[in-house]
């Protein structure tokens, strides 16, 4: 709340003194200039170095004055209100209450000393610095000739009165505002909330609550952030003691516009209502948050103070030391240091590009050279991967048919090997072979084809034509690739002489069981190339294969991919 007051005198004491009427006074120092256009965007810090070097070099009364005053401004915003005070009182003395062209720096230096009595009042428990404000915002009423300025100052008077607990002289001044107010719904929000809390604190039994929430809702629909912080604060504090429920409610509220405010006084504010309202257990965490917070302002007010203090020392060591100076060999160093700094801007924008290009050159090549050596490796392993699914497994296949068929079809034979001699040729093709329309006895032949005298392959039901009608080709190829890598796996190693392979269509996907009563897998067993092949393939159609090497003899194989 206190932040909303002070930005609004910020900008309004800004036009009170910078506004004789309605004419800008001109002022020719370039210093003041800039310092000016810092406050102006908020860059403080920056701002009240060039007020100081205003007051410190200027011989312009009105300048200094001025300066003095946008300096106050700055330190009561970071909490150094003993500092403001100073500058202000500082600021009077070079301003003649008989002259009409100083009537707006007064008005605003009054007005600022009125906020910081109240500001004050917090660390001096007495009713005088109340008066005092009052005392100041009546000087300040008298000289000003700025009507939006006034209607800001007589805001504040009533304020005053309210803190000071003259609640009758405060309400006639908020009455008095309302209907100027009205035409603007912010500042009505503003002055109609003030009213019903003012009322509220007059006698504890007045029903505050729809002025209260009527200004939300204007403040809600404004989209007005530091109105809605004040609404809430209000809201919280009068529901604190009969509706605890909303107090703490409105005091979330609040915490979260503060914390998007980034207003640090409005933040501790609304944890310590917090840390009043919430359960015990909550009360910790909350606790912990404001003891950084407030610790974290303290030093930075202090930091603030001790700055503003170090820049003064500062400056009035410069102006002592630039006194001994002459003109010319200001103007000299001025303009060697400004050629400097061109210079060194120079070679440092020449040393930064060099740097810069030559980082992005080596991180190109280094990622060239990466990308080179990675489809390298990539070509290498699919080529791997071909070899051995392609050639390998099915020299296998036809090996295994020429040991274990009689009467052997040399015809039959001689077609398979051209099969496996066109394959190795094309083996860097990247394209799979599709499967034909005959699957079902393709994969049938494919299992058959590993059939001994002492191993029984049995294909039991669920190999038709209808099954693999709606799975694509690539489906089928990899597939046929699998199947062949588990039967050249059980031929090598599985010593089994029973083989049984079932296939299902259940639920969108085609399930294919696979069973022997060999030696099966212990756990831990490394898989080689081939099955560690039959993985990639799965994923390849997102499918799964899950090897069950817990069965109590042999091994189980469950195969599953969706149709489509």
């Amino acid at each position: 709340m206190k932040k909303t007051l002070l930005f609004l005198v910020f900008i309004l004491g800004i036009i009170a003194c910078n506004k004789k009427k309605n004419t800008i006074i001109p002022i020719k120092e370039i210093i003041f200039d800039k310092a000016e256009s810092l406050f102006n965007k908020n860059n403080n810090d920056s701002a009240f170095y060039y007020f100081n070097k205003v007051v410190t070099n200027s011989r312009d009364s009105l300048h200094i004055a001025r300066s003095y005053n946008f300096m106050s401004i700055i330190q009561s915003g970071a909490g150094d209100y003993f500092g403001a005070q100073e500058s202000l009182m500082l600021s009077l003395k070079f301003l003649d209450g008989e002259k009409e062209k100083d009537f707006a720096c007064l008005s605003s230096d009054y007005n600022e000393l009125g906020l910081n009595s109240i500001n004050l009042k917090r660390y001096e428990l007495a009713l005088i610095y109340y008066d005092k404000a009052l005392f100041y915002y009546n000087k300040g009423i008298k000289l000003s000739k700025n009507t939006g300025f006034n209607l800001t100052i007589l805001n504040n008077k009533a304020l005053a009165y309210q803190k000071a607990k003259k609640y009758a002289q405060a309400l006639k001044i908020y009455n008095e505002l309302i209907p100027e107010k009205s035409k603007n719904q912010e500042e009505y929000a503003r002055v109609l909330s003030n009213i019903a809390k003012t009322k509220w604190l007059q006698n504890s039994g007045y029903n505050a609550a729809p002025d209260f929430l009527k200004a939300l809702s204007i403040r809600e629909t404004e989209n007005d952030l530091w109105g809605l912080n004040a609404s809430y604060s209000h809201l919280m504090e009068y529901y604190q003691q009969t509706q605890p429920d909303s107090a703490l409610r409105y005091a979330g509220k609040m915490y979260q516009v503060a914390k998007k405010l980034n207003s640090p006084d409005d933040k501790i504010e609304a944890l310590q209502k917090l840390i009043e309202l919430v359960p015990p257990n909550q009360i910790k965490q909350y606790f912990a948050t404001y003891r950084k917070l407030d610790d974290s302002l303290q030093t930075a007010r202090n930091a603030a103070k001790n700055q503003f203090a170090l820049v003064r020392y500062e400056a009035e060591k410069n102006k002592a030391d630039n006194l001994i100076l002459q003109k010319d060999n200001v103007e000299k160093n001025y303009q060697i240091i400004k050629q400097r700094i061109l210079l060194a801007f120079t070679v440092l924008l020449i040393l930064m590009g060099s740097v810069i290009s030559s980082i992005w050159y080596k991180k190109r090549k280094q990622r060239l050279e990466l990308e080179a050596q990675n489809t390298i490796r990539e070509n290498k392993l699919k080529t791997s991967k071909k070899v051995h699914d392609v050639v390998a497994n099915g020299l296998y296949r036809v090996m295994a048919e020429i040991e274990n068929q009689d009467g052997l079809n040399k015809d039959h034979i001689l077609d398979k090997l051209e099969v496996m001699y066109e394959k190795s040729r094309d083996i860097s093709y990247e394209e799979p072979q599709l499967a034909d329309q005959n699957f079902q006895e393709k994969i049938s032949d494919l299992l058959q084809s590993f059939a001994t005298e002492t191993t029984k392959v049995v294909v039991y039901m669920g190999n038709t034509a209808e099954l693999w009608t709606k799975v694509s080709g690539d489906v089928k190829y990899e597939l046929e690739h699998v199947l062949q890598e588990l039967m050249v796996n059980m031929s090598k190693h599985s010593e089994a002489n029973n083989v049984a392979v079932r296939f299902e269509h259940t639920d969108n996907h085609i399930n294919v069981y696979y069973a022997d009563n060999g030696i099966g897998i212990s756990e831990g067993t490394q898989f080689n190339n081939g099955l560690t092949n039959t993985g990639n393939r799965m994923n390849n159609i997102q499918g799964e294969i899950i090897f069950d090497i817990k069965a109590e003899k042999g091994l189980k194989i469950k195969i599953s991919f969706p149709v489509s």
